[in-house]
């Protein structure tokens, strides 16, 4: 049954509230372990039991922490890292040049600095040079360096690491392996076909912490400290945000932790980088998702692709500052060239049509820095995996998103064995492709049979799933930061959603060029603001201005707004429905 009843929305989606088994375990919960209903209702909505409750509040490293000694190949990675640390070997760090590449390779550049060690740093130019290892790199960093270490990267990478001569190579990285790898010294991925799956969930810089805390033990063993990786979690938790991994299990605890290492702005790079994104609160899960992590990344997406790891391996507060400037500058420009590529894209699936298992576009001269930007601003529009391919001289370089329970990975990889993709490969959310033009629709079209065995054409808008009822009089800071506890929330782990219903709007304005702002109220007397981002890219912007005096049940995420000094609710606007 919808919740109020609403089996179509403004946005074209049914609402589903919490089932009576979840509301009758909160109210349990509530009763036996005397924590707010909120935060029982989120609980229960997350299988936690009453007794399970309070660890589950507050996630212990030492508890969640696996034995990176389950990971194949782990302790002959890290032996072989030790190794040449002790021989003064020379290293370089091979990285991707997104945040988890970045993050990865700005633990091992820090980790080496404290034992007094410096390392190479190299990052391939993405329109250059592409995704992960080449052999011309390969072979220049083989010809200067002992050790090799390829992070966030490698894993599919057989041709380039045999390039690697009179080098050893380590690949430490979390992306979907084939039935082969590469001839190196170790690969450590949880996601190689060989392991059970227990840790596929982790990203490329928490593989990298796991191996420095088995280089730590290596140490230890023989009778020397290394240095302090507690210190070290704000990266594992920025990469872990911003590369969209679940914050299940021991992910929650790197966030968590990790969070509380940022606060304390001991990182000149992250904290160069808070100020010019103009943080003027204690660092959250949303920041590093929306503001830190497009920031790092556009200097992989429309820059020069080093900036982001070198921004965060640094110790000299002045380069820091220079590079956040620099990053800053580089993700306006980003945002400029992604809306050119957004409105032709959209136009573009929207003309081919967007009711199939796959949508998708392609076109020529389409910045390949910002194709899964958009194609992840495709996917949620129309409900689909979706495609984005940037063309140049008759090679399409792409990249997709998918939905929840829909592999792309796997198809994508497939697609590349089979010939129709020059190369591809990556998650089950998300994933990268190169093909050749004259091969674009054959590919596609073959991807399309592929997605539409999972059932991706049987999907429909996503159902909005809530967590209840609330009035505005009862969104006070206090419950935000109740509900917060339960955190931290995004992707395998939502946020709380909650339904203003029956409201009345008294202002509603345009701010930016798409977003919207309006306040709300009851006949009560409580009065709420509320933002709703992108309104006017949907049909909720222009409803809810020209509301004519209608009221709407308005649905949403509460957040906490702090403007000069002041704290106040806000409620991030999703959905609405007419009341």
């Amino acid at each position: 049954m919808s919740f109020l009843g609403v089996e179509a929305s403004l946005t074209g989606r049914r609402w589903i509230g919490p089932t009576a088994e979840v509301s009758r375990a909160a109210e349990a919960m509530h009763q036996r372990a005397q924590l707010p209903l909120a935060v029982c209702q989120i609980l229960a909505r997350r299988g936690v039991a009453a007794e399970a409750a309070e660890a589950f509040l507050a996630p212990a490293l030492r508890d969640l922490l696996p034995d990176p000694r389950s990971l194949r190949d782990m302790e002959r990675a890290a032996a072989r890292f030790v190794g040449a640390v002790r021989a003064r070997e020379r290293i370089a760090i091979f990285a991707d040049y997104d945040v988890d590449g970045g993050s990865s390779a700005a633990l091992l550049l820090v980790w080496l600095r404290d034992m007094g060690h410096r390392a190479t740093l190299y990052v391939p130019d993405r329109i250059d040079e592409g995704y992960g290892p080449n052999d011309e790199a390969m072979a220049a960093l083989a010809r200067d360096h002992d050790l090799i270490v390829c992070v966030d990267c490698g894993t599919l990478s057989h041709g380039p690491i045999a390039a690697a001569k009179g080098a050893d190579v380590i690949v430490l990285d979390h992306h979907l392996g084939a039935e082969t790898l590469p001839d190196c010294h170790a690969v450590v991925n949880p996601n190689r076909q060989d392991e059970d799956g227990a840790l596929a969930h982790l990203c490329a810089a928490a593989v990298v912490f796991l191996m420095l805390v088995e280089a730590g033990r290596q140490l230890r063993e023989a009778g020397t400290r290394g240095p302090d990786l507690m210190a070290m979690l704000d990266l594992v938790g920025l990469a872990t945000v911003a590369d969209v991994a679940p914050l299940i299990g021991v992910n929650r605890a790197f966030v968590r932790q990790g969070l509380r290492v940022m606060a304390r702005r001991a990182r000149v790079g992250l904290a160069a980088l808070a100020d010019v994104a103009r943080m003027d609160t204690a660092p959250a899960a949303y920041h590093l998702g929306f503001l830190l992590g497009p920031r790092i990344n556009a200097g992989g997406r429309v820059g020069k692709a080093d900036l982001g790891a070198r921004l965060l391996a640094t110790d000299d507060p002045h380069e820091a500052a220079a590079l956040a400037e620099r990053l800053d500058a580089l993700n306006s420009e980003r945002r400029e060239v992604e809306a050119s590529v957004r409105a032709a894209a959209l136009a573009q699936a929207e003309a081919r049509g967007t009711e199939g298992p796959l949508v998708w576009a392609a076109g020529a001269g389409w910045h390949p820095g910002v194709v899964g930007i958009v194609a992840a601003r495709l996917k949620e529009a129309t409900g689909r995996p979706a495609i984005v391919i940037g063309l140049e001289d008759g090679i399409g370089k792409g990249s997709g998103r998918s939905v929840s329970g829909i592999d792309l990975g796997a198809p994508i990889q497939r697609l590349a064995q089979q010939g129709l993709l020059m190369k591809g490969g990556g998650h089950k959310m998300a994933a990268g492709l190169t093909v050749a033009e004259d091969k674009l629709e054959a590919a596609m079209a073959r991807l399309g049979e592929l997605l539409e065995k999972q059932g991706a054409h049987l999907l429909g808008p996503a159902d909005l799933r809530l967590d209840g009822l609330l009035m505005p009089a009862a969104a006070q800071v206090e419950l935000v930061e109740q509900i917060e506890a339960a955190g931290p929330f995004g992707a395998g782990a939502p946020g709380p959603r909650y339904v203003f219903a029956d409201m009345r709007i008294f202002s509603a304005r345009r701010v930016g060029e798409s977003h919207l702002k309006i306040s709300f109220g009851d006949g009560a007397g409580g009065r709420t603001d509320a933002i709703c981002f992108d309104a006017y890219d949907g049909p909720l912007g222009a409803a809810l201005e020209n509301h004519g005096g209608a009221h709407f049940h308005l649905a949403g995420r509460l957040d906490i707004n702090s403007w000069q000094g002041r704290r106040s609710v806000q409620l991030r606007l999703e959905d609405a429905a007419p009341a």
